[in-house]
């Protein structure tokens, strides 16, 4: 049996790669940390953008496990265009996967990058494996295993947010574990 533990960063200033977590981030990242304490961490892969990175630094620190970092877990672009139905435009995305907006990738092409993401890893001798990332991305992951997850579920994760993938006998459960 293999686990993966998928990480929404904690509270950051702002949707830039280069935005830091806010103060309360940061004691989040601590929090999560914590919450790791009795489960030996393996492998922690990251986004490349500092608040997913600096989310899953304690952990790391306290776990003795480096961060590998993979691009394709950076947050999905939905279009390079400013949109004023912004949250309409997310909402149809999950409607219709193939759906793709000026200069952004499709519901499709975000999850088969975080998707390849996860079968290498479960494809390791890693019991344990530590996955950081963001909302729009993990939401698609999560609907790749659980067609019911969208966009409702999508606006109703938190900062940060944990869900566990559980892979026995090649099946793929999923569940939320962050309280």
């Amino acid at each position: 049996m293999k686990k993966i533990y998928v990480i929404r960063h904690c509270e950051a200033e702002g949707q830039s790669p280069e935005a830091q977590l806010t103060d309360r981030g940061n004691e989040q990242a601590l929090d999560l940390s914590e919450f790791f304490s009795n489960i030996k961490i393996d492998r922690i892969i990251s986004s490349p953008y500092k608040r997913a990175l600096d989310s899953i630094k304690p952990l790391a620190k306290k776990s003795n496990v480096e961060v590998e970092i993979d691009r394709k877990l950076t947050e999905r672009i939905l279009s390079t265009k400013n949109f004023s139905d912004w949250f309409e435009k997310l909402r149809n995305t999950f409607d219709d996967i193939a759906l793709k907006f000026e200069g952004g990738e499709s519901s499709r092409e975000a999850m088969e990058r975080i998707v390849e993401v996860v079968e290498e890893a479960f494809s390791r001798n890693n019991n344990n494996t530590v996955i950081v990332t963001h909302g729009n991305l993990m939401s698609l992951l999560l609907m790749y295993f659980n067609k019911d997850f969208g966009y409702d579920n999508w606006k109703n994760l938190s900062n940060p947010d944990v869900f566990l993938l559980i892979n026995e006998n090649n099946k793929v459960t999923l569940q939320r574990i962050w309280k």
